[in-house]
């Protein structure tokens, strides 16, 4: 019987901010769990709230034949120490008129601390908003309840709602699930997506959620590189359409010395794929692979 090659790693990630050289964001987001292996990912929750897990990593499946591969799922690492917490961000403590929000103290490349800010405007989550002070700021025109994300140059993104609950048990609307990051203080409904449609707005990309469970849009983090066999490091530094898998499962055409590599996802079992010792792959092993998810595959190596 055809296997895969074991998988050491199969390279995620959460919410990236775009790159670096916009002078408003960065293009690390800060860690909310050690590398290991993940819970590749179900259809989106069609209850009213979702109770969404963390960015805990558990196993993780991509198979042809029933192997299990282990996969990471890495959310990029922390910048810098973290600084004072000043307010909880699932309790909300804040006086009236004021809101809790991540942001970064000491002026760092990353979300490290929390803080009251003045709730300067209405904007729910998935309406335009604009940041005072830079992506980082924690100071937005968003409602109570909803951070701006994924800002420009300008200053201007969109909104997206916090988790309710608590860390341990979190909840997010429809059709969006938990993902907690910058060691506890970013705590961020993304919405869910489909993989093979990259239905996300924008550039963003849809890649496996951390929880297992579903596809979430992320940042494009990529840059002019990301393409097809190009190095990677994470999963939102492939372009869109393309996840970050370990170079040794993702195609000889790759860069050896690279620890991971762009591949496209695909339609299983009989989409193309760019390289001749690829084939599609059920990214999910067959016993256990979500509702809806059968045909969701990747372009990996079989031997």
């Amino acid at each position: 019987m055809r296997r895969l090659i074991p998988l050491s790693t199969l390279l995620a990630c959460g919410p990236l901010a775009p790159p670096a050289d916009l002078p408003t964001t960065t293009d690390d987001l800060p860690n909310s769990s050690s590398s290991g292996p993940t819970t590749l990912l179900p259809g989106s929750t069609t209850a009213e709230l979702t109770a969404a897990t963390t960015a805990t990593p558990t196993t993780s499946t991509l198979t042809s034949s029933g192997t299990t591969l282990a996969q990471d799922f890495i959310i990029t690492p922390d910048i810098g120490d973290n600084g004072p917490i000043q307010c909880d961000i699932w309790a909300q403590d804040c006086p009236p008129g004021q809101k809790c929000a991540a942001w970064a103290d000491g002026g760092g490349g990353a979300w490290n601390s929390t803080r009251c800010v003045e709730i300067t405007g209405d904007a729910a989550p998935g309406e335009p908003c604009s940041s005072t002070g830079g992506g980082l700021s924690g100071k937005d025109d968003c409602a109570f309840g909803a951070m701006c994300w994924d800002i420009d140059q300008n200053n201007h993104g969109t909104c997206i709602a916090l988790c309710t609950g608590t860390e341990s048990s979190p909840l997010c609307p429809p059709s969006s699930r938990c993902g907690i990051s910058s060691d506890g203080v970013l705590n961020l409904c993304y919405p869910t997506c489909e993989p093979l449609l990259q239905d996300c707005p924008g550039d963003d990309l849809c890649i496996p959620n951390p929880d297992g469970t579903s596809f979430t849009c992320v940042l494009d983090a990529s840059g002019d590189e990301g393409q097809t066999n190009d190095p990677c490091e994470l999963d939102n530094a492939c372009d869109k359409g393309l996840i970050c898998l370990d170079t040794t499962l993702a195609s000889i055409a790759c860069d050896p010395g690279s620890t991971g590599c762009c591949t496209p996802f695909c339609t299983f079992p009989d989409s193309p794929c760019p390289n001749p010792d690829q084939q599609c792959v059920q990214f999910f092993d067959p016993m256990t692979v979500p509702p809806g998810y059968e045909s969701v595959g990747v372009c990996a190596i079989l031997t």
